[in-house]
């Protein structure tokens, strides 16, 4: 499929399997295995293309059926929001700045969640840690398959912050009120195991195979492609979440990331410099904070 090729992507590494139907997009971000501007401005691109390259094209044409986001950094889906961004621009009171980079951010969030306006199943392939942002971002696909030591939760709340970005929306919809608010202030990490059992994880690999799972996951339902588009397509139409929606929530979250104090601030730095220091290749995991600090 040409056109989802021709722009190149410098975060982006893709795979169209087109005996299987899938196309596989690996995120390896230039530097940080966050979510930068330069990583959502590639995701951003190919899910334009995307949507373009199904525009008007029969379906018994089209290049690929399911679509799997994964990640090439070993150990690591996402590690969320840019923190040292975030830091620098609540210290400069800069408002506008934490918006925009969350409207950048919902806006293809937004876009996972409805499958590109194409006609395809969308799936997040978690190997490794996805926290905050990286968690939200998984969850905005209509399946999530994780292996099953995967580390996925929401740290936000040990800065005196909320994770702005989806989490809220999506959770909302996997579980009931109180669990959702109850796994957000918790800044718990959780293990795929313990997400699959409480239904926000849809298939649980065991370490090592979770890009077979995918693949035997689609093989056994890619004769019921036609049910499952028709499936999701209800879910978005009964219970959507809507782009309004989205900015709504990261208009509350850049307003009150700005009533953080340099105490917060500090923990956030810190968290920071910890994962610094883990893709720098030293053998010491990234240290979480409790809520104490």
């Amino acid at each position: 499929m040409r056109t989802i090729h021709a722009s190149g992507y410098d975060n982006l590494r893709l795979d169209i399997d087109t005996i299987n139907a899938i196309c596989w997009c690996f995120m390896r971000p230039v530097g940080k295995p966050s979510y930068t501007h330069e990583l959502m401005g590639d995701i951003g691109l190919l899910q334009a293309a995307i949507t373009r390259g199904f525009t008007d094209l029969p379906l018994a044409a089209a290049p690929f059926s399911w679509f799997v986001m994964a990640s090439d950094v070993p150990g690591i889906y996402n590690l969320g929001g840019d923190l040292g961004h975030f830091a620098e621009r609540i210290r400069t009171r800069d408002l506008d700045a934490m918006r925009h980079y969350g409207h950048v951010a919902v806006t293809a969030i937004h876009r996972n969640a409805v499958a590109f306006d194409s006609p395809v199943v969308t799936m997040a392939l978690v190997q490794g840690d996805a926290l905050g942002g990286g968690f939200e971002h998984a969850l905005s696909f209509d399946l999530i398959v994780a292996e099953r030591s995967a580390k996925m939760g929401l740290p936000e709340i040990l800065f005196n912050m909320f994770p702005g970005m989806g989490a809220y929306s999506f959770l909302s919809r996997r579980m009931d009120r109180a669990k959702a608010e109850a796994l957000i202030l918790s800044g718990r990490v959780h293990t795929a195991e313990e997400l699959y059992e409480m239904g926000v994880v849809d298939v649980l690999a065991e370490d090592g195979q979770g890009q077979q799972a995918a693949i035997d996951y689609i093989a056994r339902h890619s004769r019921k492609h036609n049910a499952h588009l028709a499936v999701y397509r209800a879910r978005r139409r009964v219970n959507p979440v809507t782009l309004e929606e989205l900015i709504d929530v990261v208009d509350i979250w850049a307003e009150a990331a700005l009533n953080l104090t340099e105490a917060d601030l500090r923990k956030m730095d810190r968290l920071c410099a910890a994962q610094n220091k883990r893709l720098a290749g030293l053998e010491a995991p990234v240290p979480m904070l409790t809520a104490a600090e």
